[in-house]
């Protein structure tokens, strides 16, 4: 599978861009354990072009991680353009346009998803950033805005025709946001669709290698894109790479799980500072699976998520390995 010059191999699997969880650590994390291509946290277009700080920083990328991915939204051709020109400075391997955010104050605003009830103009924005950039230009996107309006398989064409070269698909609509099961039967399709030659990255409800073989197999996709199953264990690629052979690779024990953590928080502490540093952490704390199914565990986790020490959290996350340790022994 092919994106501009860059070789993925068969059945890559890559990093969704999600608002405060793929920043830089998090995303060498996510490469060290298989993820084929990673993605910034996505960018407001706007934002870029008044070169707000804490957005500069939001797609700041290191030679390590590639290949990478910066990802855009806006909800104008003239801002879209300038902020092309702006990232493509920091030399991507990609530049994402998102047509596929749902959260309100994206999509109310005619960005993201929003931009799925105005397709003229989600079309011409993509033509002219792919004519901005020499630099590989992809999309994000949903099935369609609501039930009535699954538009995405003739938006494929539609987008392959301004000039992109991979379109990820998320497998639900605008209106259902985040809720009920991701329908793959229109992924499917479009890939299936003999007028669309460009790669299609499936995304949407891939959370265990078996999901992600299914993906593959059943969608016939080229790629597959995981998101908020990677909150919390980014050693998830490892396991969902084993789907590509009968040998499976070696399986990551309790204190491998446990010592990335720490380093999650080691590395958020000394990017940011102790206390917010703790604070960015707290949602891989609250989401890492690794702590599902601890009995009492209510307790142990309110002080886990309320401790802005990272000495003391070092000594929480000891007492929990050793609670793990002999719950599996």
């Amino acid at each position: 599978m092919k994106i501009g010059n860059i070789d993925f191999g068969e059945r890559p699997v890559f990093l969704a861009p999600m608002e405060d969880v793929t920043d830089i650590g998090f995303r060498m994390l996510c490469k060290r354990y298989g993820a084929a291509m990673v993605y910034t946290e996505f960018v407001n277009a706007d934002a870029i072009i008044r070169n707000v700080k804490s957005t500069i920083k939001k797609f700041t990328i290191n030679d390590d991680e590639r290949p990478v991915g910066i990802q855009i939204y806006g909800k104008t051709v003239e801002s879209m353009v300038e902020a092309t020109k702006i990232v493509a400075l920091n030399k991507p391997d990609v530049i994402d346009i998102n047509f596929g955010c749902p959260v309100k104050k994206v999509a109310s605003k005619g960005a993201g998803a929003g931009m799925l009830q105005n397709i003229p103009l989600l079309l011409k924005i993509t033509q002219e950033v792919v004519k901005a950039t020499d630099i590989p230009v992809t999309v994000k996107t949903r099935l369609g805005w609501d039930e009535e309006h699954k538009i995405i398989v003739k938006l494929a064409e539609q987008l392959q025709d301004c000039g992109i070269q991979a379109l990820t698909i998320h497998g639900r609509t605008r209106c259902q946001m985040y809720t009920g099961d991701a329908d793959w039967t229109l992924i499917k399709e479009t890939k299936k669709n003999p007028r669309v030659k460009i790669p299609i990255i499936g995304n949407g409800d891939v959370k265990t290698a078996e999901d992600c073989k299914h993906m593959f197999d059943d969608c016939g996709v080229d790629a597959v894109m995981v998101g908020r199953a990677s909150i919390g264990q980014p050693w998830i690629f490892s396991e969902l790479n084993n789907q590509k052979s009968k040998e499976k690779g070696k399986k990551l024990t309790i204190h491998d799980k446990m010592q990335i953590i720490r380093e999650m928080l080691k590395i958020n502490v000394e990017r940011i500072d102790e206390r917010r540093g703790i604070i960015h952490t707290r949602r891989q704390f609250a989401t890492t699976p690794l702590f599902k199914g601890i009995p009492d565990f209510r307790e142990a986790k309110i002080k886990m998520l309320q401790s802005e020490n990272y000495d003391e959290l070092l000594l929480i996350l000891d007492e929990i390995e050793k609670r793990l340790n002999d719950l599996s022994s």
